[in-house]
């Protein structure tokens, strides 16, 4: 509501206008982010153990893989998020990578000082995935044509996809 307002001519006497039933919502979403207690209980965190745990580790140490990733936020924070959310964080490092100013900062930087250039842009990279994918869903649901060509895509691409992981199951 508060961006179409912004769109709307401004009266010359002062007052608001008044929208009320004039609107038709087309689409809404409701999403919900997370449900839970923040209270830490004893023994939820594991102890810290010297200066490893705050940030200082060994530079070999292993990267966080996206799959492992998904596995860590499902075991600490009760989500089960599958193989599919991973492509979210995914496209979210493609947008980063692609950006011009993390990629000048990444190759300028180490990755210590590069962390937190990343960290002020991230919150920005997320709403635009997240903007990306509403676009997509609001031509799939307003573009006949477009959602033809869409569904007929992802139709060739699952009957392949499940036809090949059933020829991988019945080989072994």
């Amino acid at each position: 509501m508060r961006f179409l307002i912004t769109k709307l001519p401004k009266r010359t006497d002062g007052s608001a206008f008044q929208i009320g039933d004039d609107v038709d919502l087309q689409y809404y979403r409701l999403q919900k982010i997370s449900e839970g207690s923040i209270a830490l209980d004893q023994g939820d965190a594991e102890p810290l153990r010297g200066p490893t745990e705050v940030g200082t580790g060994d530079i070999n140490e292993e990267k966080v893989q996206l799959s492992l990733l998904i596995d860590t936020l499902n075991k600490r924070f009760g989500t089960d998020f599958d193989k599919a959310d991973e492509l979210f964080f995914d496209q979210v490092a493609e947008a980063a990578a692609a950006n011009d100013k993390l990629r000048e900062a990444a190759l300028v930087n180490s990755e210590d000082n590069f962390e937190p250039v990343f960290k002020k842009m991230l919150e920005s990279l997320f709403i635009e995935r997240m903007e990306g994918n509403e676009e997509i869903f609001k031509k799939l649901m307003s573009d006949d044509v477009f959602r033809s060509i869409v569904d007929r895509y992802l139709t060739q691409q699952v009957y392949e996809k499940i036809h090949a992981q059933q020829q991988q199951y019945t080989e072994h």
